[in-house]
């Protein structure tokens, strides 16, 4: 059957809000090449998410869980658990940032991580309010939802969300908000919508995900970490889309001198096996009482072996450095296009956590339409790309870390070719 008949077959079973951005089936996929069913070979610059920052399929985590299934799949890490599910927490805990003693809990997916570090923190404080920031974005449950900064297509429909939520700047110079527009907008909600008492948490993203990858300056983090503290409020770090070497430190809050209290942890912690975490101070993650946190699948056996052969193949294979050499060379290449190029409004590179922004050169206004053009042209040039942005207008690239030399480059040659088309 032909990728066309395969999405057919899927439009008339699955649900139309869960998308699927390429209409191309996968039939098999090695570190950055994906191959669909009918034969095309795509140079992958999604990672699944960044999921895959230890590159598709890669031997050592294939094998570790090949192993485990000989011996068991599934247990309940909550009713009887198992080695390395205790092994695996060790090695987040001493990882995380900072100095503080720390503990872990393991989940299943980004957002439930994010709905239990919400619960720790109102565990912690007796506090109920949570204050987020626009941009952001954490998940699609109802209460990560009411967080997310971003309203199409996360949103949309899905209303009412959780009460107490707010929301913040988030600090971008490009778009004009500084540092103290965004802490001043903060002392404006405890001015005039929650006193800071009431507060639970603060939760932000290093670098915003969905928001367009921004990164957050290191004098806002390390206010909001200062603010925090006068105020009794527990400082939660969404490391879901930053972690495991893809911004060429294992976590991007490495880069803002401050140490959280809480961190989540997702899509690369195990090469594409479906695991999160919630990390940190010990003190803070022993609030909540025994049984109140975890869930059925939480810390599965598959998942927590895969974990710990994506650590080992991190350090071994020294992805963050090779994080760091694969931003370099996009950020280089993509800045000399943008002579070329003008609709290129900003090219962003934190490691391999690195994006385009499209602006009209004249007024500045978002090209979200000619970002969908650049998706659109991706698959017939054999490339598998991602959009992002509160406006639609920025391309996010996150191939694998693992992503040979040669073949980022040829990634880039289409990539080139396509906005060269299409951005006339």
């Amino acid at each position: 059957m032909t990728n066309q008949q395969w999405h057919q077959r899927r439009n008339n079973v699955i649900a139309q809000g869960m998308g699927a951005l390429y209409p191309l089936y996968v039939e098999r996929a090695e570190n950055a090449y994906v191959w669909d069913i009918e034969g095309n070979q795509y140079i992958d610059f999604a990672a699944g998410i960044a999921v895959t920052n230890t590159g598709h399929s890669h031997q050592r985590i294939t094998e570790a869980v090949k192993a485990q299934i000989d011996h068991f799949s599934h247990t309940c890490a909550m009713v009887t658990p198992y080695a390395s599910f205790v092994e695996l927490a060790e090695k987040l805990t001493v990882l995380a940032p900072g100095d503080s003693d720390k503990k872990a809990i393991f989940l299943t997916t980004g957002a439930e991580a994010v709905e239990n570090a919400v619960k720790i923190a109102r565990a912690h404080t007796g506090r109920s309010g949570v204050i987020a920031f626009k941009g952001g974005f954490h998940g699609r449950t109802n209460m990560t939802m009411g967080l997310t900064g971003k309203v199409t297509p996360y949103k949309a429909g899905f209303g009412p969300f959780p009460n107490e939520i707010y929301h913040a700047p988030y600090p971008n110079a490009l778009h004009g908000i500084s540092v103290e527009d965004s802490l001043q907008a903060i002392e404006d909600l405890f001015a005039c919508d929650i006193e800071p008492g009431r507060v639970a948490a603060m939760i932000f993203e290093p670098v915003q995900g969905e928001g367009g990858f921004y990164q957050a300056p290191a004098a806002f983090a390390q206010a909001l970490r200062a603010l925090c503290d006068k105020h009794g409020i527990v400082l939660i770090a969404d490391e879901i889309q930053t972690g495991f070497a893809r911004t060429g430190r294992m976590f991007a809050t490495e880069y803002l001198g401050i140490e959280p209290d809480l961190m989540t942890m997702a899509k690369g912690i195990a090469g594409g096996f479906p695991i999160s975490a919630v990390v940190g101070k010990a003190h803070v993650m022993d609030s909540a009482a025994p049984g109140g946190l975890g869930g059925t699948y939480a810390g599965s056996a598959l998942g927590c072996v895969a974990g710990l052969e994506v650590l080992n193949i991190i350090a071994e294979e020294d992805l963050c450095n090779k994080a760091v050499g694969i931003g370099e060379v996009v950020n280089a290449r993509l800045t000399a296009l943008q002579a070329s190029v003008p609709a290129i409004a900003d090219v962003r590179t934190l490691g391999a956590m690195m994006a385009i922004e499209f602006s009209d050169p004249q007024t500045g206004q978002p090209l979200a339409e000619l970002t969908k053009a650049v998706i659109a042209q991706a698959q017939e040039n054999g490339l598998i790309l991602l959009s992002c942005g509160v406006k639609g207008n920025v391309i996010r690239l996150l191939p694998p870390l693992t992503i040979e030399p040669e073949v980022l480059s040829e990634g880039l040659d289409r990539l080139e070719n396509i906005l060269l088309q299409v951005a006339k």
